[in-house]
């Protein structure tokens, strides 16, 4: 059911977010059940099932945190965002993405994101999002826990970048299908954070877990699945607020500093990810 790889540990510091005063920009999170999308100077402007509709029937584009259909998710975004955006003026795009398989994630959704004509699509750890969207302090070791509708993801943050990310191929969407339950994903996420204490040779993970828990996704709404993981994780577990659109706020955050910037001299990389 899961599976885990362990990012390299970031040493050097963040790159400066690239600087982009005059450009439009776009805020993207292409979950397996929900796009989301945030376009400056407007907000959010759409939270909509990830389908598109290709013949007679309806095609889910994205499985599990896994782009299966990128033409389809190309014709999707050019749907929903085709007559929201000016047109001679290319947004800058920033994405937010899995941990977990994010290299080919990332390659498929700026392939779909071609569509829109973008300046540059620069993509961000959806962890990393969330923190930002939680005004989390990033100076310090973070567990973030995101429970979507298909993935659940477990990163440990460490200076803002990822460490350690663990996944598994279960989310609020399989409740009550094939017995999953509440307790049965909340377990899941219990086990993925003891792995994590039992393999780090650092303080990191058992730091960020004493400090609490970051919660973000729909599971983060549903109570049972907090209290499961408050009790059995001994630990403060918190929500981000609105955390079913965490990781596309976190992601608008980043696209705001790069337009209120004092300097607006900066030149934008054709693609760039950052966490």
């Amino acid at each position: 059911m899961s599976f885990a790889r362990r990012p390299h540990p970031s040493t050097a510091a963040h790159r400066a977010w690239p600087l982009c005063r005059r450009c439009s920009g776009i805020a993207l999170d292409m979950g397996s059940a929900r796009t989301r999308i945030w376009v400056s100077g407007r907000g959010m402007i759409l939270d909509v099932p990830t389908v598109t509709f290709p013949g007679t029937g309806a095609v889910h584009p994205v499985r599990r945190g896994a782009i299966v259909d990128t033409p389809g998710a190309a014709r999707m975004l050019d749907r929903l965002l085709s007559r929201h955006l000016p047109r001679f003026r290319r947004p800058l795009v920033i994405l937010a993405t899995p941990v977990l398989d994010g290299v080919a994630y990332r390659a498929e959704a700026r392939a779909a994101v071609e569509v829109l004509r973008p300046r540059a699509v620069l993509t961000v750890p959806a962890a990393r999002a969330v923190a930002l969207a939680g005004g989390a302090d990033l100076s310090r070791p973070l567990l973030v826990v995101d429970i979507g509708a298909h993935i659940t993801e477990v990163v440990l943050l460490s200076e803002g970048a990822v460490v350690d990310a663990h996944r598994a191929a279960l989310g609020t969407g399989d409740i009550d299908g094939a017995g999953t339950t509440h307790t049965g994903i909340a377990d899941v996420v219990i086990d993925m954070v003891a792995t994590m204490l039992r393999q780090d040779r650092t303080s990191l993970t058992l730091d960020a877990l004493q400090r609490g828990v970051l919660l973000a996704g729909g599971g983060a709404l549903r109570p049972d699945i907090t209290y499961r993981l408050t009790g059995r994780l001994h630990t403060s577990v918190r929500a981000v607020p609105a955390p079913h659109t965490a990781a596309v706020r976190g992601a608008a955050k980043l696209l705001e500093s790069t337009h209120a910037h004092p300097s607006a001299a900066g030149s934008i990389p054709r693609a760039a990810h950052f966490g």
